[in-house]
C-alpha cells in the first residue's frame, strides 16, 4: 500500500450554488491522501453530499477545480474518474440477482466481458454473499443488499471509492459488522474512500481523518484526536465534540449498570 502522504486528489475553492440554497458549498479546499479514509461529517443540507456528487462528475460546480493525481478532471465524466460510489438506497436492479447485479457493469465493457462472471463470484465471495449469489434484492437483508452494493462498485476497481451515508438505514449491529468491513478492505484494495455521514460515533470509528462541515463551509479538517482535543470552532465542539462525549458518558453508565448487575 502506498504512504498516506502521496495527494490523489486536491480539491480547489469548489463551489456550488442552488436556487433555494439548500446543499450549497462554498469555496471548498481540501487534499484526499491515497489509502486514507475520510469522513466528511455534517448535518442534513450542510453541502457534504454536493462535494460528494461533484467529485465523482454527477454535477457540474458552479466554480473550481478537481485534480485526481494531479490531473486536473474537473470535467471528466463519471466514467473517466476512476471512481466508484456507494449510495444509501444501493440503486440495484430488483429484476436481477446478485450475481447479475454485480457482474453487470463488467459485461457491458468489452475488455472484462469475458472474465465478468469469474471476476463477480470472486467479488461476491469477499463479501460473504456466496450463498445468495442466485436470490434478488428484496430476498436480502438490508445488510445484505449494502454488500452487493458494494461488491459491484469494488469489482470495477476504482482507486477511489465514495459513500453517500451508506449505513443510515441498517440496524447497529449490521452497522457496527460493516464498519469493520470496510476498514478491512480499505486496507486489503489500497482504496482511498471518502465517507458521507452525520454521525459522529461512525466518523471517529472509521476514519484517518475527518472533514466537518457546517451551513456549506468546512469548519475544520484533522484527525479524529486533533479534533476532539482542539475543535476549532463553538460548532465543532457543540456538533462534534459534546455530541460524542455524549454517547460516549451514555454507554459508559449503561456498560456500568450491566458490570454491577453481572457480578450479583
Amino acid at each position: 500500500m502506498e504512504s498516506l502522504t502521496k495527494e490523489k486528489l486536491k480539491i480547489e475553492n469548489l463551489c456550488k450554488t442552488f436556487e433555494d440554497g439548500k446543499g450549497a458549498v462554498s469555496s471548498a479546499s481540501f487534499t484526499v491522501n491515497n489509502g486514507e479514509f475520510l469522513s466528511i461529517l455534517g448535518p442534513s443540507g450542510c453541502g457534504k453530499t454536493t462535494i460528494l456528487r461533484m467529485l465523482i462528475g454527477l454535477i457540474p460546480p458552479t466554480s473550481g477545480s478537481i485534480y485526481k493525481d494531479g490531473e486536473d478532471i474537473t470535467h471528466f465524466p463519471p466514467s473517466k474518474r476512476g471512481m466508484g460510489i456507494v449510495f444509501q438506497n444501493y440503486a440495484l436492479f430488483n429484476n436481477m440477482t446478485v450475481l447479475e447485479n454485480v457482474e453487470y457493469a463488467l459485461k457491458v465493457k468489452k475488455e472484462t466481458k469475458a472474465t465478468a462472471r469469474e471476476t463477480a463470484l470472486e467479488y461476491i465471495e469477499k463479501m460473504g454473499l456466496i450463498e445468495h449469489k442466485d436470490k434478488k434484492p428484496n430476498e436480502l437483508s438490508g445488510g445484505q443488499q449494502q454488500r452487493v452494493a458494494i461488491a459491484r462498485t469494488l469489482v470495477l476497481k476504482p482507486d477511489i471509492i465514495l459513500f453517500d451515508e451508506p449505513m443510515s438505514a441498517l440496524d447497529i449491529a449490521t452497522r457496527l459488522t460493516l464498519r469493520a468491513e470496510l476498514k478491512a478492505l480499505q486496507k486489503e484494495f489500497a482504496i482511498t474512500m471518502i465517507y458521507i455521514t452525520h454521525d459522529q460515533e461512525e466518523a471517529f470509528s472509521m476514519s484517518d481523518r475527518i472533514m466537518v462541515m457546517d451551513k456549506s463551509v468546512i469548519v475544520q479538517i484533522g484527525t479524529p484526536e486533533e479534533i476532539l482535543s482542539s475543535p476549532a470552532t463553538e460548532y465543532v465542539q457543540s456538533f462534534v465534540v459534546d455530541n460524542l462525549k455524549a454517547k460516549v458518558d451514555a454507554l459508559s453508565k449503561f456498560v456500568g449498570l450491566s458490570h454491577d448487575s453481572n457480578k450479583k
